[in-house]
């Protein structure tokens, strides 16, 4: 296992953030690590150093600082609801805080959102130049195609502006994503000649990637879809990748009986 170095650091608009890299000198790759909504818990520290230890440089902002009540947030009985506008310049500060760390490499920047945060690097995709978007189990749901005052333009119009690939990890089993919401995502993808590498793994609940949810996490599934994502990354990182032709893969696997309406939140 590659040895990693870990330190907290404040972006300059006063977010606090985590960062892990590998130990050394050498240039990595930059992964901006957002989180699910309840904050900058453990089960995101663990992601970051698990991403260092793959080869990158991660940076993983507490995008949610500006909650009055980080402790009830974190437990998941607050809320902060993080408008598109926002996150773009959170993302811009964590990004900035990452070029001044010795060994990153900006060339190479991958955005990943995590439930309530999966829209956000497309959105960030949408309006900066970054290498890959990575979504998992977020972005798809019904309610993130509308426009309201936290996200002034349709899901289809930020879709249809990104200039990278982008990753999907979700699940057959989560209770908010249907699997036809997928294949909406991956329709209007297509529809625009976007690069995307799409799953949905069978019997996964939303969240299922958390170790620290016992009810949530499925181990073989989250082990897959660590394993997919990180050979996206290789892939779509590599001096030899090129933007043109366009990749589009989509994997999905569910039950003949599926059926969204039986999905249920799980702890």
């Amino acid at each position: 296992m590659t040895s990693i170095e870990t330190k907290d650091i404040t972006c300059s608009n006063g977010m606090p953030a985590f960062l892990a890299r590998p130990a050394g000198s050498e240039r990595r790759p930059v992964v901006v690590l957002m989180h699910e909504r309840y904050g900058l818990v453990q089960h995101t520290r663990d992601l970051a150093k698990r991403c260092a230890s793959d080869g990158f440089a991660v940076l993983a902002p507490n995008f949610f600082f500006r909650h009055p009540d980080q402790p009830k947030l974190n437990c998941g009985d607050g809320r902060y609801d993080m408008s598109d506008m926002e996150a773009l310049e959170n993302i811009d500060a964590a990004i900035k805080a990452m070029s001044n760390e010795a060994g990153a490499d900006m060339e190479k920047v991958a955005v990943a959102g995590y439930c309530q945060t999966g829209r956000h690097p497309l959105v960030y995709a949408a309006e900066r130049k970054i290498t890959a978007a990575i979504v998992w189990y977020g972005a798809a749901s019904k309610r993130e195609w509308a426009i309201n005052e936290r996200q002034p333009k349709t899901l289809d119009d930020i879709l249809a502006s990104l200039d990278c690939p982008v990753f999907g990890a979700f699940g057959a089993s989560d209770h908010i994503i249907a699997v036809e919401d997928v294949q909406r995502m991956r329709n209007c993808l297509e529809a625009n000649k976007k690069s995307y590498d799409i799953h949905v793994y069978a019997d996964a609940p939303h969240g299922w990637l958390n170790d620290t949810m016992p009810g949530r996490y499925r181990k073989p599934q989250a082990e897959q879809g660590w394993a997919d994502q990180q050979k996206f990354l290789a892939r779509v990182l590599s001096p030899n990748w090129k933007a043109d032709p366009v990749m589009q893969a989509y994997d999905c696997s569910f039950a003949k009986s599926y059926d969204f309406s039986k999905n249920v939140r799980l702890e």
